[in-house]
């Protein structure tokens, strides 16, 4: 049957939409933000490029990570399905179940899995809720949007904070998750343990609550928000964590979420197989043996975030309390133009046109670059 024969015979059986031909993608799609990752740096002469664009861990993996990955002889083979391995080892560590955790790609991967488990088109065709902080992690609209949900952004308050009765407020029968990210990406301030509880107490217990923790291990405040014993006591509570940051490990994709087996169930039927490959698996399970070598690692990078924020207090400028391993410069329709001069100077920052620019703490050379260009540059905020 010739082409025109075939599409004359989908048109009889009122198979065809447009007789035009054009493939169209589903409808979802022209909502959904394009995902922004952060851009290499430019060269200038006479200068060391440093891209302090994307969070990302400049000291690397621990030493025992490199090794680990050295023997794999298995590339071969497909990894564990379920990355049972590094379940087991997390289990350990964290002392908890290995049936409440379920490892993603990076904790991007892990959080599309909880999204698509609770949220999506209900069976009266309305769209579900998804809400979260704004402006917080690039990405959330868009794997919410994409399971056909309606995201509700709140804004933060000025200080780049969680504003937590505005979220109790937005909530609404058709409310099926909400995230918490902590610290916040990209503003900074991490949210404190009884703010969280306060919060919890007036979320309907069928609300599934993400506690986004891809930086907990760079927050050095009062009173921490504690994940692990919130889980505990809560069903619909559900922790994310990767090991893309502390652990120095990005390239590899490894993350995973905690809950209880209430939540798990439903996550492993969505969850990708072979989503972790075996060089990520290894390569975690070499760093969480490692502990001690990764905390002091992150230790480092906390002393040089205080470093960098204190200079920039000193020159006057408003940088909000900084809980991650970034900065978040507020300067509002000046972050296209801070972006630039640092590209002027060999840095790679990441501008959000209209709200500010993060900047992720790199090596020390860097970041003293970095403190130079804002004691110079004009438009403080």
């Amino acid at each position: 049957m010739s082409t025109t024969d075939h599409d004359t015979a989908r048109v009889a059986h009122g198979l065809t939409r447009s007789v035009a031909g054009s493939v169209t993608p589903r409808p979802a799609l022209s909502l959904l933000p394009v995902y922004a990752a952060g851009k290499p740096p430019r060269p200038a002469e006479g200068l060391t490029p440093y891209k302090l664009s994307s969070n990302e861990n400049p000291l690397g993996p621990v030493p025992a990570v490199e090794q680990a990955l050295a023997d794999v002889d298995t590339v071969h083979r497909y990894p564990n399905p379920g990355a049972e391995a590094l379940r087991a080892v997390l289990a350990e560590t964290l002392e908890v179940p290995e049936e409440d955790i379920v490892t993603g790609t990076g904790s991007l991967g892990a959080l599309t899995q909880i999204i698509n488990a609770f949220a999506g088109t209900g069976p009266d065709g309305a769209a579900d809720e998804v809400l979260y902080a704004w402006r917080s992690f690039e990405a959330y609209p868009i794997v919410v949007r994409t399971a056909g949900a309606r995201d509700v952004a709140v804004p933060v308050t000025e200080d780049g904070r969680h504003d937590l009765p505005a979220m109790l407020a937005a909530i609404t029968d058709r409310t099926r998750v909400i995230l918490l990210c902590t610290p916040n990406n990209p503003t900074g301030p991490a949210l404190r343990h009884q703010e969280v509880v306060d919060f919890l107490a007036q979320v309907p217990r069928d609300v599934v609550v993400v506690i986004d923790e891809a930086y907990q291990e760079f927050v050095r405040i009062d009173d921490p928000v504690d994940t692990l014993a919130l889980y505990r006591e809560r069903p619909n509570v559900v922790v994310l964590r990767t090991f893309s940051k502390a652990h120095g490990l990005a390239a590899l994709r490894v993350g995973y979420s905690i809950a209880s087996q209430e939540v798990t169930q439903h996550l492993r039927k969505v969850a990708v197989p072979f989503g972790v490959s075996t060089l990520g698996e290894v390569a975690a399970i070499a760093s969480l043996r490692a502990l001690d070598e990764v905390t002091a690692r992150v230790q480092n990078l906390v002393q040089e975030r205080q470093r960098v924020r204190n200079a920039l207090l000193e020159a006057e400028w408003n940088v909000p309390d900084a809980q991650g391993n970034f900065i978040w410069l507020p300067l509002r329709d000046h972050a296209g133009d801070f972006a630039h001069e640092a590209g002027l100077r060999a840095l790679a920052v990441r501008a959000f046109d209209g709200d500010g620019v993060r900047v992720s703490i790199g090596e020390s050379e860097a970041n003293d670059r970095l403190i130079e260009l804002c004691r110079t540059y004009t438009r403080k905020s």
